[in-house]
Parts: C-alpha cells; sequence; structure tokens
C-alpha cells in the first residue's frame, strides 16, 4: 500500500486540533475512515506538534476580540447603497465603546456581513467603500448571545458632487428614490378601524399611532435654526429676551430687534405675544421670508388657522423677486407648515397631499415622517409601511422612523417585523424611554414571543429600576416569552412593581392572574380587589373579580362586578366609536409600480 503523504497527515491532524478545539477559525480538512485506520500513531504525533504551534496564535486571536468560551452575541447585516442595491466588498469596522480593538471584515457578493462570539456592550459600527461616503451606526447595544441585525447605506460620492455643483449642498439628504405606489383618494368616515384582532387590540393600536405621530425629532434629526438666531443656554435666555425688548423699545423701527423678540417667544412656547413683534418685522421687510414664515408659524401656534393658512398660500404664491427663489427646502417648509394647518381645521385629505408636497421638494427626515405619521393616523397602513420603510433607508439612524413602520406593522398584524423595528428604534436611542413604552404597550395586548422584546425591556428595567412601568413591562415580556406566568422572576418583577407604585392596578392583576394559574384562590381573590379598588376603570380587574367571586360562592358580589364590567366595557366602546368618527379614514389605491 502506497504511503499517505505528509500533507495528508498534518490535514488530518489539523481536523482532530479542530475537533478538540471547536472555536479555532482554521479551515476544517476531511479525514477518510481507511487514512485514520492506518495512521493514528502518526496523526498523534502531529497533533501534539500542531497543538504546541498553534496554541499561542489560537489564544491571541480569542484575546485579541476579548470572548470567553461560552458562545456570545452575534452582530450581521448588509451594506446597501441609497438605491438598496448591494455593495460587494465593503470594508465594515466594529469597535466596542469601551475598547480599543477594531474588528474588521469585507461584505460578499450580497453585501452581507457577521462578527460572531462578540462580548456584550455597547459598540460602533462602520462601514466604507471606495466611491462612497462613509456611515456609521451608534451606539449599536448588544446584549449576551443576542443576534442582531443593522443595515448600513452608504451614499456615492458622485450623487454628493453632482448635488453640490446643482447648488445643493454636499450635507442635503438624498431624494426620495421613486414614486410610492399608493394613492389617496378621498376620505371615509371610519366606524370600521381597519385594524386587526380583538377591540383590545384595535383600541391598542389607535393608542399606539397617537404616541407615534407625536414623537419629538431627535437632536441629530431637528432642522438648523435661522442663522439670525444666536444659540443661548436655558440660563441666559431671559436675559437676552429682557435685551432685546429693551433694543425694541429704543429702536420700535429695527427690523432685527423685533425678528429675534418675536422667534425667541415664538421657541419659548408663547406665541401670542411673539405675534406683534413678528408682524412688525414682516412690514419693515416685506420681502424677507424668514420672517414672514416664522409669523405664519407663531399665527399656527396661536390657533389663528385661518390666517395662519391665508399667510403661507400668499408666500407660495407671490411672485415678486424675493420669493422667485425660494429653495425647495423653503417651499417644503411652508408646504408641510400647510399640511398641519389643514390637519387642525378638519381637512385630512388636504393635509395629506401638502406633506406629500413637501416630502417630495425635500425629502428631509421630518417631511417624510410627518407624511408617513399622518398617513398612520388615518388607518392608511400599507402607504404609511412604504413612506416608512422609504424613510428608514434614507435615515437609518432616526428611531422614530422605525417606531412609525413598526407601529404600521403592528396595525396590518405583523407582530414579529412590528417587534423588530421598535425594537431597532430602542437600540438607536437607548436612554429614550419612549420607545420602550411603545414596546411594552404592545406586547401587553399581543402577547408574541420575541426575544428581542425581552431584551429591550431589559434594558429599561435597568436603565430605570424605580419605574414601575419598566419593571411590569419587562415582567409581561417574561411571561410572554418563557409561556409561564408562575416563572419566580415574574413574580418578583411584578411585586416590585406594585411596590414602586401601589396604585398601579394594572400590577396587581397581573399577580392575580399568577396567582390564579399556581392555584392560591386567596391570594388570586385579594389581588383582584387591590386591582379593581387601584384603578376602577381597569374592566378586566373587574371580569376576574367576578370570576374570583364566582368560585368563592360570593354570588352577589360576583354579580355586581360583573355589572360594573359590562358599564365600563359599554362606555370605553363607546368612546372609541367618537375618537374613531372624529379621525377620518383615508380611501386610497395601490397600484403596480
Amino acid at each position: 500500500m502506497a504511503p499517505v503523504p505528509n500533507r495528508m497527515l498534518c490535514a488530518s491532524a489539523t481536523d482532530v486540533v479542530h475537533f478538540l478545539m471547536p472555536s479555532c477559525p482554521m479551515v476544517r480538512f476531511r479525514l477518510t475512515a481507511r487514512q485514520s485506520g492506518y495512521f493514528i500513531p502518526r496523526i498523534a504525533i502531529c497533533v501534539l506538534a500542531l497543538s504546541t504551534f498553534l496554541a499561542p496564535i489560537l489564544i491571541h486571536g480569542r484575546t485579541a476580540q476579548g470572548q470567553s468560551e461560552a458562545p456570545g452575541a452575534t452582530l450581521q447585516g448588509k451594506v446597501r447603497d441609497s438605491h438598496g442595491d448591494a455593495i460587494a466588498a465593503a470594508t465594515v469596522y466594529l469597535q466596542l465603546k469601551t475598547g480599543t480593538q477594531i474588528l474588521t471584515i469585507l461584505t460578499d457578493s450580497d453585501g452581507a456581513y457577521r462578527f460572531s462570539a462578540l462580548s456584550d456592550g455597547v459598540y460602533a459600527v462602520r462601514a466604507e467603500m471606495a466611491g462612497y461616503s462613509s456611515t456609521t451606526f451608534s451606539p449599536c447595544v448588544l446584549e449576551p448571545r443576542e443576534t442582531k441585525r443593522v443595515d448600513l447605506t452608504l451614499e456615492s460620492t458622485t450623487v454628493s458632487a453632482r448635488q453640490s455643483g446643482s447648488g445643493t449642498s454636499g450635507t442635503d439628504k438624498p431624494q426620495f428614490f421613486d414614486e410610492p405606489t399608493f394613492t389617496v383618494a378621498g376620505v371615509t368616515e371610519a366606524m370600521n378601524p381597519g385594524g386587526h384582532g380583538s377591540n383590545a387590540i384595535l383600541r391598542t393600536t389607535e393608542a399606539l399611532a397617537k404616541e407615534t405621530a407625536s414623537l419629538g425629532a431627535t437632536a441629530a434629526n431637528e432642522q438648523p435654526s435661522s442663522s439670525r438666531t444666536a444659540s443661548t443656554s436655558a440660563s441666559s435666555r431671559a436675559a437676552t429676551e429682557q435685551s432685546l425688548r429693551d433694543a425694541v423699545a429704543r429702536e420700535p423701527a429695527d427690523f432685527e430687534a423685533n425678528y429675534r423678540l418675536g422667534k425667541l417667544l415664538a421657541d419659548d412656547g408663547k406665541p401670542g405675544e411673539a405675534l406683534p413683534y413678528l408682524e412688525r418685522a414682516s412690514q419693515l421687510n416685506h420681502g424677507d421670508f424668514e420672517s414672514a414664515y416664522e409669523l405664519a408659524l407663531a399665527s399656527a401656534a396661536a390657533g389663528q388657522y385661518e390666517r395662519a393658512r391665508t399667510q403661507v398660500r400668499s408666500l407660495l404664491n407671490l411672485d415678486d423677486k424675493a420669493t422667485q427663489n425660494k429653495s425647495a427646502q423653503q417651499q417644503a417648509d411652508l408646504h408641510r407648515l400647510l399640511g398641519d394647518i389643514e390637519e387642525k381645521v378638519g381637512n385630512p385629505l388636504e393635509a395629506v397631499r401638502e406633506y406629500q408636497h413637501a416630502a417630495e421638494l425635500d425629502p428631509s427626515e421630518p417631511n417624510l415622517f410627518d407624511w408617513g405619521a399622518d398617513l398612520l393616523i388615518h388607518r392608511a397602513f400599507e402607504p404609511a409601511i412604504e413612506v416608512f420603510t422609504k424613510g428608514n433607508r434614507l435615515f437609518p439612524r432616526s428611531a422614530r422612523m422605525l417606531a412609525g413602520q413598526g407601529v404600521a406593522w403592528y396595525a396590518r398584524g405583523a407582530y414579529d417585523q412590528a417587534a423588530q423595528s421598535l425594537c431597532e428604534a430602542s437600540d438607536l436611542n437607548p436612554d429614550d424611554p419612549s420607545f420602550y413604552l411603545l414596546l411594552g404597550k404592545m406586547q401587553s395586548v399581543e402577547a408574541g414571543k420575541s426575544e428581542c422584546v425581552a431584551q429591550s425591556l431589559r434594558r429599561f428595567a435597568r436603565l430605570r429600576p424605580e419605574n414601575a412601568l419598566a419593571n411590569y413591562y419587562y415582567a409581561l415580556s417574561l411571561w410572554n416569552l418563557q409561556g409561564n406566568a408562575t416563572s419566580a422572576g415574574v413574580e418578583l418583577l411584578l411585586e416590585k412593581t406594585v411596590q414602586l407604585d401601589p396604585n398601579f392596578g394594572a400590577g396587581y392583576l397581573k399577580l392575580g392572574i399568577l396567582y390564579s394559574d399556581r392555584g392560591d384562590s386567596t391570594k388570586a381573590l385579594a389581588a383582584y380587589q387591590r386591582a379593581a379598588a387601584a384603578s376602577p376603570d381597569l374592566e378586566e380587574a373587574h371580569y376576574r373579580l367576578a370570576q374570583a367571586y364566582n368560585r368563592a360562592g360570593e354570588e352577589s358580589e360576583a354579580q355586581g362586578e360583573l355589572q360594573l364590567y359590562q358599564q365600563l366595557s359599554k362606555k370605553r366602546e363607546e368612546e372609541a366609536q367618537r375618537e374613531r368618527r372624529e379621525i377620518q379614514q383615508f380611501v386610497y389605491t395601490l397600484r403596480e409600480h
């Protein structure tokens, strides 16, 4: 029999080394049964030699990444251009915020990358490619054993150069890259909410839509203030205001002093006080766009909607030299403000068209979000998903864009997609409670099993340990994930919830259900009683209490609680119907694109 070459023996030894050290990043080789049967002694020698030689390298490789023996977290995703096409061979860098070690990897032919066996912590991930502007995603929070997806978008430098050459600064946002696949054709009375599931889910959907629409812009996405208005700290605003008032008193015809004082008052939430100064500034310099725009903005904030509408339309229609050269952003600002006004006066169809016009003129984060939020409020869920999804591609750092996308998916019954979007939103702004509260409210009704929801709400509970809602929502996420209400961890969190807030009726209610599932009817009855006393309007507390009284043989008490439950349910449904009548539902058509 011909001897097996030494290179085959070493390959076989390598396979054995890999078997003994499964985390070894070496390429695996296969050893046939015939070869392994004849050459075990020589293999053992080669294994020993290779182990001695490779041990320092393997140990260094593991130490460099700071990994433990147990499997760690995984970060993966894709790198795309602004059109959504994959970018192959892009370099992706990953760095722990508290460390100096930087991991790198190249994307494959599909633009995909993957980092595995990572320690938990807060990371920054950056993508670079020749011919594109680099992009960074931070903070990227990884929990132990978590698998997270982060997609990155690179903008072509040729696009930026072309924008700069046409008079648009290189920092302007990319264009909304295609026409929407829907058309809002009209409105109808929203007696049929168009959501999914039970009344509780419908009510939750409506509440989530309102809360999402009210989300404020993050600091990174806020529009820059006027160049005339200096940045002032809170402590110096009063002094600045007094100084400007003195200047106006000395020189009533001073355009600059009137404008700055009016804007300062409007920014401080005093639009009624701001109006006289902004009116005077607009009269002193009739052709100044900023003063006229601020006047319209203050009029709307003061509730003078008809006046504000007239002012905005006048600015849009003026043909004099000062307004002919309005930038796309200025025109978009006017249409967006007009959308706000039309929504306030009860013209939702005109409002959504103004929001769309603003987003087409200037596809900034605020314009796209307002368009999507208006669609969401008026139950046009498929169009809202489209706008928020495209907005997320253009602005992957916008947490509220992801939140809007998540709530729209939830409204369509896609719980997993909704949870993923809201989890990513909470990862983007881990210190902002808004996104945790949206997650918690969603999973308090829809008992989906989601690892990312549990991880996000665990972080919320750690960040706000003295917050009753944080502990309550984390308890519910574990309850849903484990499918076991009697878990000790769930019980401890619920007990902490009611200790932090003794008037938290929902906490007592869940404790009652937990005790009932465990078979402790006495403790369940007491918990339901405390829930009904703490939150008299909590329907389910009265229903559960009626059941508990029935089991205890107390029929008259059971009947009384059941009547309360029926009265509260009827009242709540009537209130929901009134609210639905107030918000008209969009009638839209989808077309092939």
